[in-house]
């Protein structure tokens, strides 16, 4: 027959076995400890059944302890790991737009770059064609009688304007071509206006005087006179 025990606890045991009856308990980590024959430390404000022990004496009640810190520290682990992940994430987004302003602002600078090469002569040009105005002016005054003086002066002129004409076209640069053709705003600009039976109006009667184009930029619009 199984020795009867006595349970020693104070006036509040957990398993009420104060009352002289017999312990009841086959549980090892009985709260009050009365399988062992230990005596119970829990005064009367023992508070185990919440899980937070006062007991000097090992009890059921650790090992809810032990899982209630680990899951506070899994926690905060998990906390901390959110605030490095959101932290390196926002790195990242930072690096993306700085990478792509370095993209955009090479990009930037290439296009700025390529046209200032492409136009690079557009001044020197432009202080050329007055120059190649004065030639043509000069050679007008040259009639169909070619074994006159002034035809045998011009010459040398003619021959200075072609040479200088080769050097624009080897440089991109070429005449509007107006006579005839629509007035056009982007490579006219018209000075006169004059009734014409030979042209609808809105046509280019006359050039008065030439325009160029530097590749594919009007560098001077052709001064015209157009038909009303």
């Amino acid at each position: 027959m199984e020795k009867e025990k006595k349970c020693n606890c104070d006036e509040k045991c957990t398993c009420g076995c104060n009352e002289g009856k017999e312990c009841t308990c086959t549980d090892e980590k009985c709260t009050c400890g009365c399988s062992e024959g230990k005596e119970c430390t829990c005064g009367d404000d023992c508070d185990c059944k919440e899980n937070n022990c006062t007991c000097n004496e090992d009890c059921c009640c650790d090992d809810v302890n032990k899982k209630k810190n680990k899951k506070e520290k899994k926690d905060k682990h998990k906390e901390k790991i959110n605030e490095l992940e959101n932290k390196v994430k926002s790195l990242e987004d930072e690096l993306l737009r700085n990478k792509a302003e370095v993209i955009n602002y090479r990009k930037r600078k290439d296009e700025e770059v390529s046209r200032l090469l492409k136009y690079s002569n557009e001044d020197l040009i432009n202080e050329m064609l007055p120059i190649i105005d004065t030639f043509e002016n000069a050679i007008k005054m040259d009639d169909d009688n070619l074994d006159d003086e002034v035809s045998k002066f011009l010459s040398g002129f003619k021959m200075m304007y072609c040479n200088l004409i080769s050097v624009l076209e080897h440089y991109g640069v070429k005449e509007i071509d107006g006579a005839n053709k629509p007035f056009d705003p982007t490579y006219h600009q018209a000075v006169m206006q004059e009734a014409s039976e030979k042209h609808e109006s809105g046509y280019v009667i006359e050039v008065l005087r030439k325009g160029y184009i530097l590749k594919d930029k009007v560098i001077r619009p052709a001064m015209v006179k157009v038909s009303e």
